[in-house]
C-alpha cells in the first residue's frame, strides 16, 4: 500500500474513502471513522451497498515520509488484531505505525487511512480498495472517473492497466460533488427552457388556428351570439386567480422549504394569539421575540419596529409599521447561558468534545453564508447569545437578519456588539467577512476560557476590559485561562491538546484583517479538533452527551 505523497501547495482537503460494507450499519460505520452519519453516503457497487465516507485530509509527517492521511480512534476489543480490523473494519485502507504491541484489549489507538489531495479543484480523490472481478474502466465508471486518470495516480497500473490484484488500494479522483451538482443542474434548466419553449410553440399553434377559424366562421356570415359572449366575459372577470392557481397550503413543507417564505400578518397574530404577552420569550436589540405555532411547527417570531435604521428594511416587506421574522424554534438557550454560570441557568457545564462540536457547527453556519448563497453576505453581529443550541447540543446561527450583502464594502455607522467589533468596523467602517472571522475568535476565546467577550475590569470597576488580549496571550496563559467549569474533567496533559481551538482564536483575533483565516479554512481544523476530543471521550467510556449523540447528524 503506497500512502498519496504531499504536494507543497495543498495542506488538507476534503476526501472519500470507501468502505466495503461487512454488514456494518450506517451509525458503526460513522463511529469507526469519528464522522457525522450526514457525511457517509452508500453507493451500489455489483449489487451490493457499500459506503462513501467524507473526510478531512491532511498531509503528515508519518514514518519518514509526508503522506495524506485522515486519522481517527479505534477501541479494541477482545480476539481484536490489527490485521483483522485492518482488514474488516477500514477496508484495508489505514496505515499501520503503532504495532501489534499496543493492540491490546482496552487501549483507544489511533488508525490511519490513507487519503490524498490533488490541486485540480472540480476534484476530490477516494480511496479505494479493489475487489474481485473489477476492472479500471469498472472503477473508474463507479467513481465518476476515467480509467486514464485513475492510471496516472496509480503507477502499479502503468505497467498493466489490465491486472488490478483484489485488496489493491488505488487512489481515483472522483469528480467533485458540488461540480457534479453544478451540471445537473446546468442541463436541467436546458431541459426546462426546452419544455417551456415546446409549450409556447405549442399554446402558439393553437392560437393561430382559433383565430383562423374564427375568420372562417365570420367569412362565410356566421354571427356571433352576444349574449353567450357577454356571459363568457363575466365568467372570466369574476372568477379569481387565487382558485385557478389555488393549493392547500402545508405549513411544514413551507418550513423545510430552501426558499425564504413569505406570510401574511394575520398569520402571525394567529400563531402567538395576538403576540400575548405570555408567549414573549425575549427581548432582542431590534425588538421582541415570541414563541408561536405555524402548522405542526413551533416556531420563533421576531417582531420588530420600523421606526429602525433605514438601510435596515430597504429591502423587506413592512406590515402595519412592523417587520415579522419567522425561525425555527430552538428550545436549549444560547451558548452564552451554557458557557457563563450555567449552573445558575440550570444547565451543566460543557465538556470539550460539546464546545468543539458546537465551535463547528456554528463556524458551518457562518462559512454558508459567506460562500455559499447566490449574494455572499456577512452576519455583523457574531457572539455567543446569537448561537442557540438545541436539545442535542448542536448549534444554529441566529440573528442573520443583520447579515448585509459583500458587494456593499462600507457601512454608515459602527455595526454589532461590544466585544465582537474588529478594529476596521471602528476604525474605518469596513464590512468584510474578516469582520465575522475576528467576532468568531472571540465566540472561540469563550468556549476556552468561559470568560465574558467583555466585562468589568476587576481592578477599575468603572472600567470593561475585553477577552481579546487574554486570548492572545494564550500560549502562555492556557493553564490559567482555561474554564474552571471542565478544568477538573481531563488529566490536564489532555487539556493541553483543546490548544488548537485556543491558537485558532489568537488567528481570528489578528489585527489585520488580511492575516485572519477564512472560514472555510477554520472547518478543516475544527473537524480535526472535534476528532481529538471524540477520542478523549471514547478512552474515558464515551459518556459525553454530545459525543453518545454526535452520530445522529447536525
Amino acid at each position: 500500500m503506497r500512502p498519496f505523497p504531499c504536494s507543497e501547495a495543498l495542506q488538507s482537503c476534503n476526501s472519500y474513502l470507501y468502505h466495503i460494507s461487512g454488514g456494518h450499519h450506517v451509525e458503526e460505520i460513522a463511529s469507526l471513522y469519528s464522522v457525522n452519519v450526514s457525511e457517509v453516503k452508500p453507493i451500489i457497487h455489483r449489487a451490493e451497498q457499500d459506503y462513501l465516507v467524507s473526510v478531512p485530509c491532511t498531509c503528515t509527517y508519518m514514518n519518514g515520509t509526508n503522506r495524506y492521511s485522515y486519522d481517527t480512534s479505534y477501541k479494541v476489543k477482545p480476539d481484536d488484531s490489527f490485521a483483522r480490523v485492518y482488514n474488516d473494519f477500514y477496508s484495508g485502507q489505514a496505515y499501520n505505525v503503532t504495532g501489534e504491541d499496543v493492540f491490546k484489549v482496552g487501549n483507544t489507538v489511533t488508525m490511519h487511512p490513507l487519503c490524498g489531495c490533488v490541486e485540480e479543484g472540480s476534484q476530490e480523490i477516494v480511496t479505494y480498495t479493489a475487489q474481485e472481478h473489477d476492472t479500471l474502466s469498472q472503477i473508474a465508471h463507479l467513481l465518476s472517473s476515467n480509467s486514464s486518470e485513475v492510471e496516472k495516480l496509480n503507477p502499479k497500473l502503468t505497467q498493466d492497466p489490465s491486472y488490478i490484484d483484489v485488496g489493491w488500494v488505488l487512489y481515483v479522483p472522483m469528480e467533485n460533488r458540488a461540480t457534479q451538482g453544478h451540471k445537473q443542474r446546468k442541463m436541467k434548466k436546458w431541459i426546462e427552457i426546452a419544455v417551456i419553449l415546446s409549450v409556447v410553440t405549442l399554446a402558439s399553434m393553437s392560437i393561430l388556428i382559433l383565430l383562423y377559424q374564427r375568420r372562417n366562421r365570420r367569412g362565410k356570415g356566421g354571427q356571433v351570439d352576444p349574449e353567450a359572449t357577454s356571459k363568457n366575459s363575466d365568467a372570466q372577470k369574476t372568477t379569481p386567480l387565487k382558485q385557478l392557481f389555488h393549493k392547500k397550503d402545508c405549513e411544514d413543507e413551507k418550513f423545510e422549504s430552501d426558499k425564504p417564505v413569505m406570510y401574511s400578518s394575520e398569520d402571525m397574530y394567529e400563531a402567538t394569539k395576538d403576540f400575548d404577552d405570555a408567549r414573549r420569550i425575549g427581548e432582542r436589540g431590534y425588538g421582541s421575540v415570541y414563541y408561536g405555532i405555524l402548522g405542526n411547527r413551533e416556531v420563533a417570531v421576531k417582531k420588530m419596529k420600523s421606526s429602525r435604521p433605514k438601510e435596515f428594511f430597504a429591502e423587506r416587506k413592512v406590515f402595519d409599521n412592523y417587520l415579522y421574522l419567522v425561525h425555527e424554534y430552538v428550545p436549549n438557550d444560547s451558548l452564552n447561558d451554557h458557557l457563563h454560570d450555567p449552573l445558575l441557568k440550570g444547565h451543566q457545564p460543557l465538556s470539550w468534545t460539546a464546545r468543539a462540536n458546537i465551535a463547528l457547527d456554528a463556524e458551518r453556519g457562518i462559512e454558508y453564508i459567506h460562500d455559499h448563497t447566490k449574494v455572499r453576505y456577512v452576519h455583523r453581529d457574531i457572539k455567543t447569545s446569537n448561537i442557540l443550541l438545541d436539545q442535542r447540543l448542536r448549534a444554529k446561527v441566529m440573528d442573520n437578519w443583520f447579515g448585509h450583502s459583500l458587494l456593499k464594502v462600507f457601512a454608515i455607522r459602527v455595526v454589532g456588539t461590544p466585544g465582537y467589533i474588529p478594529p476596521e468596523s471602528v476604525c474605518e467602517l469596513q464590512m468584510t467577512s474578516k469582520g465575522d472571522v475576528y467576532a468568531f475568535g472571540v465566540v472561540l476565546a469563550e468556549i476556552v476560557t468561559g470568560q465574558r467577550a467583555l466585562a468589568r475590569d476587576d481592578r477599575d470597576p468603572s472600567k470593561f476590559r475585553t477577552l481579546v488580549p487574554t486570548a492572545k496571550n494564550h500560549k502562555i496563559l492556557l493553564e490559567a485561562i482555561i474554564d474552571c467549569n471542565v478544568r477538573g474533567s481531563y488529566p490536564f496533559e489532555e487539556v493541553f491538546k483543546i490548544a488548537p481551538i485556543a491558537d485558532l482564536a489568537w488567528r481570528c483575533l489578528n489585527d489585520n484583517a488580511f492575516n485572519r483565516p477564512e472560514m472555510r479554512e477554520i472547518v478543516h481544523e475544527l473537524s480535526h479538533i472535534l476528532t481529538s476530543s471524540m477520542e478523549w471521550d471514547a478512552s474515558l467510556g464515551g459518556n459525553d452527551r454530545v459525543f453518545s449523540g454526535l452520530l445522529n447528524g447536525r
